[in-house]
């Protein structure tokens, strides 16, 4: 996203952090590791993801400038995310930490990278003030990235070609001032056709960048740029709902020993409930040739409460939870799956 510039001048842009790439085995199924690069950034369906501010509006403004983040985050879950967003006080409590540094720009690390950040560090930054139409485009952009979505504009279906030469000039630039592997990294540079979801290009979306003239060679229409997004899109909204659909209110429950078979396409997702009979150490684990991302949650008081995780992407083994379960405790376990091969027959059990 961008800050509007006065009279014509180069806006100031998000500089997105260089995304993990998984390391795959070059011998990997390439139907697998297409699917392993989709899914890798986004969260486990139903995830409460927790934010803290680490300054009070820092150098750009006071309360208000924390009022549009939560506002932003508010405006995801408002479309019916199975998604949940705390705010938290304790920055080692979450997976986001927010600063308002105007030195610094607007960027988000994007989905699961932010947990790949130390708890002392931010994972999200905004330099100009979020009470403006542009600021308030900014703070849904940024939520927008630290939810799983990248730059629409790297989009290998928008089929843009660059003026490169101009492109690197006007970044170079004030306000901006960006190095050229800044500019190609958040710019240039296309996502691979396996990291996006469709196969169409939303100009529209609120994780395009506005451009003006000169920039686009093509396609012909958007020579004379593309003007701001400053709300979700319609493809937004129908993106982000594939991801994160609501929650079924009760998911079905799952008895120790009874494998239960998983009927899911690549980064769909299904929740299961558990409840022990006694306490003990169980094991949880899916069967079948499938990468999957399996993660347990404990009901408490306070809601869910992570419990442990394990992701087998990319690797020839099923995924593995062991954990001490309490009788008569609710627990959640949840499988989110990259893909399957062989005969496409998964299931889940828990022991």
């Amino acid at each position: 996203m961008n800050a509007s510039a006065e009279n014509g001048a180069m806006p100031r842009y998000c500089t997105q952090p260089p995304q993990t790439q998984p390391v795959l085995r070059p011998d990997l199924n390439p139907n697998r590791s297409r699917a392993i690069l989709l899914v890798r950034a986004k969260w486990i369906n139903g995830t409460v993801l927790h934010y803290a501010f680490l300054d009070q509006g820092g150098d750009i403004g006071g309360s208000e400038q924390l009022d549009e983040v939560r506002h932003a985050f508010q405006a995801w879950k408002a479309l019916g995310l199975g998604l949940e967003f705390q705010e938290v006080a304790d920055p080692g409590d979450s997976e986001i930490r927010i600063v308002f540094q105007e030195n610094e720009g607007s960027a988000s690390y994007v989905g699961r990278d932010n947990l790949g950040i130390s708890t002392t560090q931010p994972t999200m930054t905004f330099g100009w003030d979020l009470t403006t139409p542009y600021g308030k485009a900014t703070a849904l952009h940024e939520t927008g990235h630290a939810i799983g979505f990248a730059h629409e504009h790297q989009n290998p279906f928008a089929g843009i070609v660059w003026n490169e030469e101009r492109v690197y000039a006007d970044l170079g630039a004030p306000p901006n001032n960006w190095p050229h592997e800044v500019t190609f990294n958040n710019i240039l540079r296309k996502l691979s056709q396996n990291e996006v979801t469709g196969s169409t290009w939303d100009p529209d979306s609120i994780m395009e960048y506005s451009f003006g003239p000169g920039l686009i060679v093509r396609p012909e229409q958007y020579r004379g740029g593309i003007p701001a997004s400053l709300s979700l899109s319609a493809t937004d909204k129908e993106r982000v709902l594939q991801w994160y659909p609501p929650l079924h209110a009760q998911p079905p429950r799952l008895q120790a020993f009874q494998s239960t078979p998983l009927q899911l396409a690549t980064g769909q997702q299904a929740d299961f409930e558990i409840v022990p009979t006694e306490t003990r150490s169980y094991q949880i684990g899916t069967f079948g040739n499938s990468d999957v991302v399996l993660a347990l949650f404990e009901d408490t008081d306070s809601g869910l409460q992570y419990v442990a995780a394990d992701d087998d992407s990319g690797q020839d083994r099923n995924g593995r939870l062991e954990a001490k379960l309490v009788k008569d405790h609710r627990y959640v376990a949840r499988a989110r799956l990259y893909s399957a091969w062989g005969s496409g027959s998964i299931a889940v059990m828990y022991w």
